[in-house]
């Protein structure tokens, strides 16, 4: 089996994301040979990188960080689910992206971002530059959600059957991806 963790990316209070993530996870299941798990950052609470270490020491001062380390090291693969907040992705989402280093590495990641302008296709591009210098492997296919057009109101989520599909071709995508870099995570 393949373990996919669908990252949520904002904090925010009274956010939509958790609609999108589930939303994503329950399409991911419906694939076979993966398992799909929904992961909040706002559960791990992760102050501002407080770290004495770079990550890429692998060696952890706090409970927190080894908390959010061990959770991260069990996926072979992800969809990061961000809005846009300012033609980028959110501080909280950047944080806990940067308390890891080797726990991301040879992994397969896909993008599903929401916001008012553009789907939040400005938060992917600066996503995929970051997971990039952490050796994930950035899947073609997005998922880009409009704000205006997708959520009742701004605030019920109402997919429609195109994205759907997409996120279906994204699905596939990083699964390939995961699989295929198995190798390089035994090495």
């Amino acid at each position: 089996m393949t373990n996919i963790g669908v990252i949520l990316g904002s904090t925010r209070p009274g956010r939509v994301g958790h609609q999108v993530g589930e939303w994503v996870a329950k399409q991911g299941s419906q694939h076979d040979g993966i398992n799909v798990e929904v992961v909040d950052i706002k559960d791990y609470d992760l102050p501002v990188f407080d770290e004495p270490q770079s990550p890429l020491s692998g060696s952890y001062a706090h409970a927190h960080t080894r908390q959010w380390s061990a959770k991260v090291a069990e996926f072979d693969g992800y969809v990061f689910v961000t809005p846009e907040y300012n033609r980028s992705i959110p501080s909280a989402l950047k944080n806990a992206i940067d308390y890891l280093y080797g726990e991301w590495n040879n992994k397969a990641a896909g993008f599903v971002s929401y916001g008012s302008n553009v789907g939040g296709a400005r938060a992917v591009e600066h996503l995929r530059l970051i997971t990039a210098g952490l050796q994930l492997a950035g899947v073609r296919t997005q998922v880009s959600l409009s704000l205006a057009t997708d959520f009742a109101a701004f605030a019920a989520f109402t997919p429609g059957d195109r994205h759907n599909t997409m996120l279906r071709q994204l699905f596939t995508e990083v699964t390939a991806w995961a699989d295929a870099l198995a190798p390089l995570r035994r090495a």
